[in-house]
């Protein structure tokens, strides 16, 4: 059975790794499959499916796109995409835009509550400038001693209701799928266990992003429970959905799981790559 991992981050968005080092640790950890899936950014790409090649892996060009949907930030992924399609390139420079103002903002709260120089120290982390995120800033907390961890970081300080927590309003989901089906890919969204929606949003989600021709869901995700394994699976199941596997690593010291390291898919269940010429 092909080890598949299909969603991780490299320096170019909020990895701590460069795609090239990415593509070593996967192939390093008998991934066969392997997708880089940058945050709202494809720049990596092409450093990706050079090495994965000079690996042996077969390479899928991915990205990760922010949408707003009932007034949280929801992910959704793009497998197989042409990272060279306009349309795609348009969108997620707009996206990219709104990130640096949110970055200004998330760096005026934190600096409310005794902290200087915030947005600078972000930076330092921020391989692409355009890209900086939360994960930055919490990466630079982390150096000040304000928190031990990124996570602690986050809990303590960047999530709805902490002081450094700014709401901001991404793409919408129509968009997103209408760029990844204009390139070539397929929808898929990102670990749903995530998302704090209520059932009738959380229905709401699925049934818009069907309708736009959506086509996956994660199931088999590191950001996912055992628990929620098998019940991602059994809405891949009731829905027909298609099913990913992914293990959303961002770095060694920061990640649940490793590189391919996830359970596979319940073999009954029809998996996104079920057309590729693997």
């Amino acid at each position: 059975m092909l080890n598949i991992d299909l969603h991780c981050h490299s320096n170019v968005s909020d990895g701590t790794l460069s795609p090239a080092e990415l593509a070593r640790r996967a192939a390093a950890n008998g991934v066969d499959v392997w997708a880089l899936t940058d945050h709202d950014e494809v720049g990596g790409i092409a450093e990706a499916r050079a090495a994965a090649q000079d690996l042996g892996m077969h390479f899928v060009a991915g990205v990760e796109i922010s949408i707003t949907f009932a007034g949280k930030t929801v992910h959704i992924v793009g497998l197989d995409i042409d990272e060279q399609h306009p349309d795609l390139h348009g969108g997620l420079a707009s996206v990219r835009e709104g990130r640096v103002q949110r970055g200004h903002l998330i760096a005026t709260q934190l600096e409310l509550t005794g902290l200087s120089n915030v947005f600078e120290g972000a930076l330092k982390y921020a391989e692409n400038p355009s890209l900086i995120g939360r994960t930055h800033f919490a990466r630079y907390l982390v150096e000040l001693g304000v928190q031990p961890t990124v996570s602690d970081v986050f809990r303590h300080y960047l999530v709805e209701g902490k002081p450094g927590f700014v709401p901001h309003r991404w793409t919408t989901l129509q968009e997103a799928v209408s760029w990844i089906r204009a390139a070539g890919g397929r929808a898929v969204i990102a670990h749903p266990g995530r998302y704090a929606f209520d059932q009738m949003q959380f229905d709401a989600l699925l049934s818009e992003f069907i309708a736009l021709g959506g086509e996956g869901i994660e199931v088999v995700t590191g950001s996912h429970t055992p628990d929620q394994f098998d019940a991602y699976a059994a809405l891949a199941r009731r829905t027909g959905l298609l099913a990913s596997r992914g293990s959303d690593f961002h770095g060694p010291a920061e990640s649940r799981v490793d590189l391919g390291s996830l359970p596979h898919l319940p073999a009954d269940l029809k998996p996104v790559w079920h057309d590729w010429q693997l």
